[in-house]
């Protein structure tokens, strides 16, 4: 069967595997799953609502919710029609959501719950084309988005639904994602049904997973990274189930033991920081063995041998002490995906040496998203970079290390505006990453930095604040960083430290400080935080290490503005938000 749109994903799916459930969720508190018969009634129905309420091909209509069946259903059920899905963060501002709804022209706005339905009800008059709001809860003011189901069954008009799917091409626009951006208002990514196919067809065999294996979804679905791999897991035969919330995530694992889920590398870091925690409170010979394991793990390497020895300790290692971590995940993880942000190499290293496999990728919302994998197939592994480029796809370097990309997972273009567009699309189809990198062994991309974000100190020499905020994020003392310097003449960094291990440092050490704040004004904590600076330091060159710090009591969030959805660093907000702090690292 030809795979071109989107929705064709559904129709494959449903005559390879009409019998593994499908989309789940967690209902009157049991795990539900629907098959792939019901999803697509469902979607058809909500097909025919669509085309009788007059949209057609080339309407724009919005989504903003959290993960759930009912998000797929609506995807697919506009998809086939040739609409536009336009999906939003549910942690925009309410003038993020007008700008993003006028700027798409959105007729629809789908949104998840109460808090939201209030926020799109208050801008909605500013909002010109918006006509309705429909909720996926139920709740007494709003219209339920059932409702359209129930008119579609009423109207189901079989030959025109089968007239507009025809009428759908791979090169037509399927869906527009705003970009969270830095900076400025957010763009529209606009991505073709023949990018995402596109994307899924080259990393189909790249999971080594059997049909009926489960994933667990968490990430956003409004970003291409989570929606790519749900398509993924569709025309794979698996079987998704979402998430209650990211306060539950570790009880799902639990509940479901899922094979595979994706996620970003700052929950590795969680996950592994309160594994450690657990390890450090152990005494005697538990203790021993334990970092015994973590050393062992910490050493391991896919790529090349470490010798019999070594294999007996780690076999030894994985069932004494890595099978309780397993156990943690649910004790069925195959795979995780890591993807968003540079992962540490050493927790790739212990994680897989724990049988946990981290597939760590790499991609831009404007590659549908992945340009490069780590992954199962074989010498398709190597920790530090992003893995081999995917199946299509062809990168190269520019003169200053920057990553072109060309092939069929390039987006369309910037909607309405043409000038970003050929800012960032050479006239020979070269997309502009904005990322520096090179190659390891001829195959194997590595990130080093993004090029905005590299900075040259008074002294000319270059800075590049990603490697250096990697690196320290590797001390059990730092929670965040950012390294700051530009024009100056040296590198600075703030630093948010990680308020639970240090408060549980700060308490064994005698020092009477209790909260974040009194904690980040101690001497003991400052100078400890320095020591770990030091010994980090001596990994760079001395032009780049960093000199001075400031430490911060709050932890950055996406609501305090400092982050982006994606959890990257608002670098320009947090400049101006700490510019006092900034001052007086250089005073």
């Amino acid at each position: 069967m030809q795979l071109s749109r989107t929705f064709d994903i559904l129709y494959y799916r449903q005559q390879q595997y009409p019998q593994i459930p499908f989309l789940g969720s967690k209902q009157a508190g049991k795990w539900q799953a629907c098959s792939i018969d019901q999803a697509i009634d469902t979607i058809n129905k909500l097909s025919y609502a669509l085309l009788k309420m007059g949209l057609s091909k080339g309407d724009t209509v919005a989504m903003i919710s959290n993960n759930r069946p009912e998000w797929n259903y609506m995807d697919m059920a506009m998809a086939q029609l040739g609409v536009v899905n336009t999906p939003i963060y549910t942690t925009l501002s309410e003038s993020e959501f007008t700008y993003i709804l006028n700027d798409s022209g959105a007729k629809l706005c789908f949104v998840s719950d109460e808090s939201l339905f209030r926020k799109i009800t208050a801008i909605k008059d500013q909002c010109s084309n918006l006509t309705a709001i429909y909720t996926f809860d139920h709740l007494p003011q709003a219209v339920h988005y059932s409702t359209l189901i129930e008119l579609g069954a009423a109207s189901a008009n079989p030959s025109a639904l089968a007239a507009s799917k025809a009428a759908v091409l791979e090169s037509d626009l399927c869906t527009l994602i705003y970009t969270s951006g830095t900076t400025g208002n957010p763009k529209g990514v606009m991505l073709s049904h023949r990018n995402l196919v596109s994307n899924v067809w080259a990393v189909r065999n790249l999971t080594h997973q059997p049909p009926a294996s489960v994933a667990l979804s968490f990430l956003p679905l409004c970003h291409s990274y989570e929606r790519i791999l749900t398509y993924l897991y569709a025309y794979l035969g698996f079987t998704v189930y979402y998430a209650e919330s990211l306060d539950k995530i570790s009880d799902n694992i639990k509940e479901l033991q899922p094979n595979i889920f994706s996620c970003v590398p700052r929950l590795l870091e969680k996950v592994f920081d309160k594994i450690m925690e657990k390890g450090k409170a152990l005494t005697g010979v538990k203790r021993g063995l334990f970092f015994w394991a973590v050393d062992l793990g910490l050493r391991y390497d896919k790529r090349s041998s470490m010798g019999w020895l070594y294999d007996v300790q780690l076999t030894l290692a994985n069932k004494l002490i890595f099978s309780k971590w397993r156990e943690a995940l649910g004790g069925n993880v195959k795979a995780i995906v890591s993807g968003g942000a540079a992962l540490q190499p050493r927790l790739a290293r212990i994680f897989w040496a724990a049988n946990i496999p981290v597939l760590e990728g790499y991609g831009l919302t404007e590659t549908s998203p992945v340009i490069a994998v780590n992954n199962f197939e074989p010498d398709s592994i190597c920790f530090g970079t992003v893995g081999p480029v995917i199946e299509g796809v062809t990168v190269k370097f520019a003169d200053d290390g920057e990553i072109l990309c060309k092939g069929p997972n390039v987006m369309m273009g910037y909607y309405k505006q043409p000038q970003l567009t050929s800012e960032v699309i050479d006239r020979e189809g070269w997309f502009h990453t904005g990322d520096i990198g090179t190659l390891v062994d001829q195959r194997f991309l590595k990130i080093t930095d993004r090029k905005k974000e590299i900075f040259k100190t008074s002294g000319g020499k270059y800075i590049a604040p990603q490697a250096l905020e990697n690196k320290f994020k590797e001390s059990n003392f730092i929670e965040q960083i950012m390294v700051v310097g530009e024009n100056q003449k040296y590198a600075a960094a703030l630093i948010v430290p990680a308020m639970p291990f240090v408060t549980a440092w700060a308490k064994e050490k005698g020092i009477k400080a209790t909260t974040a704040a009194e904690l980040v004004k101690t001497a003991e904590v400052k100078e400890r935080i320095w020591q770990e600076v030091e010994r980090l330091n001596k990994n760079f060159g001395q032009t780049e290490q960093v000199k001075k710090i400031a430490l911060l009591e709050k932890e950055w969030t996406i609501d305090g503005g400092q982050l982006t959805p994606t959890l990257k660093l608002k670098r320009k907000f947090i400049g101006k938000e700490f510019k006092s702090e900034i001052d007086n690292l250089y005073n």
